[in-house]
């Protein structure tokens, strides 16, 4: 009896995203390759986890037991099974192309790296999955997928709960079969996999990257020639995802230099506009030359003040790299919204109030904050609440369900009779922050009798 490529399996109806896909043809299993040895390393799976989406399928990391069943994890099959005849002279030039190519193209090399992984060892599908480390204990997402499995490209796996892990931690090739026998996400995707040969991925400095593996079409198909060809074609692997890995962060920081010029000159104008509009106040309440310089001169530091505090960074001079908690978020809006305040005793009540329980936020968490609550109070001096004598602004937040939800509300400002036709600079900036940094979500409720802006972030998100 042979067997076929990995296909579909239809284990029941659980829940989907979509059409169910066509199904690739069967392919029965050859019970004379079920092999009932002992697992090499003892490998704990957590406890249950959370469900989440693989391909069309919900899909849940739920181990029915502690270990894999012995002969999930078969190593030990490679040294013992006779290795196929191997053209070392193909598998030479293959390499000595796949390395003209890293420099010459490197960003298709992985592409090619896993197509001739499949080419030198018979394999019907293969890919590349990287480890992402956050939010921790981290995932694996497939990359680069070639054959059968193609369509699973992006998706993600636990790290703590496949066979990726194990391969992670065992540093080593690593074969397993039938792996969807415990590694319940597969098999309620669907998928069944004869064998699988994985390989560690890492950097020179033992970095930890993820793994290349390849999928057999049937049973007793991989061994020690074959765990060779892809150590050697890993090691290229390596290089090349560090070699990507490290152009896209510079990308990065090309682009965050970028937006921090634009930023620069975004808050140079609205600065003059403030101390402009302050010295207008100013002049209209002062009693004379002397009160009006004693009454801006406060106003003016309190604005230098809350504008460093909005451009202060970990790479500023003095500054800690520490990340846990350092400022109060009511200490911090207080401290940003102080300039646009006027004198309780001259105009007979405060324009802003302030409520909510303690926050704590990180540095970065302090500075985005900073910048929103900035660009907030710029926008209501010149065109909200703040610019009549009556205007107030209210800023609550509450705690709930592991989120931070934060409400600006504007009141006794002109009437709104419409949302603004575009966006300016710095609501794109408040935007960016909260949906960029924090991975939150920032909306507008453009009410006639004021502005309402309604912030959510994970709490997760403000020790940063």
């Amino acid at each position: 009896m042979t067997v076929s490529t990995p296909i579909p399996r239809r284990t029941g109806t659980p829940p989907h995203r979509g059409p169910r896909q066509p199904r690739r043809g069967p392919g029965p299993w050859d019970d004379r390759h079920v092999l009932a040895t002992a697992i090499e390393d003892r490998y704990r799976a957590p406890a249950r986890g959370p469900s989440h989406f693989f391909g069309d399928r919900l899909v849940s990391a739920r181990p029915e037991a502690s270990a894999p069943p012995a002969d999930v994890f078969i190593t030990h099959e490679l040294a013992r099974r006779a290795p196929r005849k191997t053209s070392y002279r193909d598998e030479k030039r293959a390499l000595q192309a796949l390395a003209r190519q890293m420099i010459d193209r490197p960003g298709e090399v992985l592409l090619r790296l896993v197509d001739l992984a499949m080419e030198l060892t018979g394999s019907v599908s293969g890919g590349i999955s990287l480890y992402e480390a956050h939010p921790a204990p981290g995932v694996f997402r497939w990359h680069h997928l070639r054959g059968l499995l193609e369509k699973f490209n992006g998706e993600t796996t636990p790290r703590d709960f496949s066979p990726c892990g194990v391969c992670l931690d065992r540093a080593e090739p690593t074969l397993t079969l039938r792996p969807e026998r415990f590694y319940t996400w597969l098999a309620e995707a669907d998928i069944s996999l004869p064998e699988v040969l994985l390989v560690p991925l890492f950097t020179a400095g033992d970095t930890p990257l993820g793994t290349l593996w390849i999928v057999s079409e049937h049973a007793d198909h991989f061994d020690s020639g074959h765990a060779r060809t892809l150590t050697e074609l890993a090691a290229f692997a390596g290089i090349a995802v560090h070699m990507l890995q490290t152009e896209q962060r510079l990308q990065a920081a090309l682009e965050q230099q970028a937006m921090l010029t634009q930023e620069m000159s975004h808050r140079m104008k609205n600065l003059f506009m403030v101390v402009q509009g302050m010295i207008h106040v100013s002049a209209r309440s002062a009693a004379s030359p002397a009160d009006m310089e004693d009454t801006l001169s406060g106003r003016l530091q309190a604005l230098a003040g809350a504008n460093a505090l909005v451009r202060r960074t970990p790479h500023d001079p003095g500054v800690s790299d520490a990340t846990g908690p350092v400022t109060d978020l009511a200490d911090l809006v207080a401290r940003i919204l102080a300039p646009h305040e006027r004198d309780p005793a001259a105009s007979g009540r405060c324009r802003f109030r302030i409520d909510g329980p303690p926050v704590q936020l990180g540095e970065r968490a302090a500075n985005g904050f900073a910048l929103v609550c900035h660009e907030l109070a710029t926008n209501a001096a010149k065109y909200g609440a703040l610019t009549r004598d009556a205007g107030r602004v209210h800023v609550s937040w509450q705690q709930d369900d592991g989120r931070l939800e934060i409400v600006w509300r504007e009141r006794g400002g002109p009437a709104i009779a419409a949302p603004p036709a575009k966006r300016g600079f710095g609501t794109t900036l408040a935007d960016r922050t909260v949906v960029g940094q924090f991975r939150g979500t920032l909306s507008h409720d453009w009410q006639e009798q004021g502005l309402s802006v309604t912030i959510s972030v994970p709490i997760a998100n403000l020790s940063i």
